[in-house]
């Protein structure tokens, strides 16, 4: 996998298009971000109580790499944000963002990240309550946009169940397409997974048609 570009990454400011991103702040490699609904902002220790609460529901974790722990330990999230994510986020190798509604910002509803890891560049998950509504696809916007205008990596990847309609069909509306097929390990147990991919050139290429 390409590395990032050194320097300090400027945040994409948004290109006029319905999910324009806006960078409100900067903090170092993980600015926050806010959306016309939503506002994505770099996670931190105090979210897990949040996390704790909203996460473990089967619907959610079921189609999740087999390394989420089920059933879901009482410390889960805290051990998770504690010992993977905020140190990845700190070397940088991961961005990761929680996802609440700019009517509701106190309420974490979800979350999204990107990762360096090889073929796995971008994961999410949203609350029960929150799902079907076009949300993810929001905040999918937004963070590809970082991964390629900021970060300036050369193509995003995304492994998924292939009976994971949904994150399927928003893959599909993002314009990325399967490279690849393999058998992977989920919560739910060993499923037929397909690679999903996106190169930038198709990104900025989709942007430019969207916005005419």
């Amino acid at each position: 996998m390409v590395d990032a570009v050194s320097g300090r990454p400027q945040p994409f400011l948004g290109d006029g298009g319905p999910w324009a991103p806006l960078c409100i702040e900067s903090a170092g490699m993980n600015p926050e971000f806010g959306t016309s609904r939503l506002l994505l902002r770099p996670i931190e220790l105090s979210d897990a109580d949040q996390v704790q609460v909203l996460f473990p529901h089967w619907e959610i974790v079921r189609y999740l790499a087999s390394k989420v722990p089920w059933p879901y330990p009482p410390d889960g999230a805290h051990t998770f944000y504690r010992e993977v994510a905020l140190p990845a986020v700190e070397r940088g190798d991961a961005w990761h963002w929680t996802l609440r509604l700019r009517s509701d910002p106190a309420r974490l509803i979800g979350s999204i990240g990107l990762m360096k890891t090889e073929n796995e560049n971008r994961g999410f998950w949203l609350g029960l309550p929150w799902q079907g509504q076009g949300l993810m696809t929001e905040a999918c916007e937004v963070v590809t946009d970082y991964w390629f205008d900021s970060l300036r990596f050369p193509v995003l990847r995304a492994p998924k169940a292939v009976v994971n309609v949904r994150s399927r069909r928003l893959s599909e509306k993002h314009g990325m397409r399967v490279v690849a097929t393999e058998e992977r390990d989920y919560v739910s147990g060993h499923l037929p997974s397909e690679i999903w991919e996106i190169t930038a050139a198709e990104w900025h290429a989709r942007r430019q048609r969207n916005q005419r």
